[in-house]
């Protein structure tokens, strides 16, 4: 009961995580924060000039290299997880440890993610801003 309850919220969790990086469709930042994607897809009614074009590909690499990094310690994270709650007796003090660091991963993400999402918003003028929320609103 208490391994199918904890690996259902840590796929809730790695849903929420990418929550972030999902897009528009359930983004609670909807309006407020614009992912690179649609960004890139209204490049040319935002004309974008190339500087910041350059400046959204370098944000967008640099948060991809920093996410693959944390990828695998997360992963490696819950393997770990997974292996101790197939013991029994579990160690919850060791479950604890792994599914805190578990989430440590998680939370560096996202915040790689929303610095990304804010240092994409600060590139653009306020009227890119402005198309980008007419086009969120409909």
């Amino acid at each position: 009961m208490k391994k199918g309850l904890f690996l259902l919220l840590a796929i809730a969790s790695i849903a929420a995580a990418s929550a972030l990086a999902a897009g528009p469709k359930d983004d609670v930042f909807k309006g407020r924060l614009f992912p690179p994607n649609v960004i890139l897809e209204h490049k040319a009614e935002l004309g974008l000039s190339k500087s910041q074009f350059k400046a959204i590909r370098a944000a967008v690499v640099e948060v991809q290299a920093g996410v693959a990094e944390h990828e695998w310690d997360l992963q490696e994270a819950y393997q770990a997880l997974m292996q101790e709650l197939d013991k029994a007796p579990i160690d919850e003090g060791r479950v604890l440890a792994l599914a805190d660091t578990a989430l440590l991963a998680e939370n560096a993400v996202k915040k790689m993610q929303m610095a990304m999402l804010v240092r994409l918003k600060n590139l653009l003028t306020e009227e890119q801003i402005s198309y980008l929320e007419s086009m969120q609103r409909q």
